[in-house]
This record gives C-alpha cells, sequence and structure tokens, in this order.
C-alpha cells in the first residue's frame, strides 16, 4: 500500500486560513491530524481529500 487517500471535515476558521480534522477509518488512528489550509485556496469547501504517496 503505497497511497493512502485521507478525508477531512472543517474544524474552524482562523483569520487566514482553515482548520480541518482528519476523518480515519473506523477502527483506525489518524495519520495527520489536524491540517490548516490557505483561505484562498480552501474556499468554501467543508471537506477535502488528501492523497499520501510513500515514496522508498
Amino acid at each position: 500500500m503505497n497511497n493512502k487517500t485521507v478525508n477531512f471535515e472543517i474544524e474552524k476558521e482562523t483569520k487566514n486560513s482553515i482548520r480541518y480534522k482528519e476523518v480515519p477509518d473506523e477502527g483506525q488512528p489518524p495519520i495527520i491530524g489536524s491540517l490548516y489550509v490557505q483561505k484562498w485556496f480552501a474556499g468554501n469547501s467543508k471537506n477535502i481529500q488528501i492523497t499520501i504517496e510513500k515514496k522508498d
């Protein structure tokens, strides 16, 4: 498993960014936790997805 898609939902808005909290798969611990995304990019998105690729 070299790729993993992680889902996030909005947690809090700050002055210039939006903090998203990870929604882990059932029974699994969070991989990233919280993530800050700049407002100019996030826009009005309530949910985001990030794909992580492991390179060995």
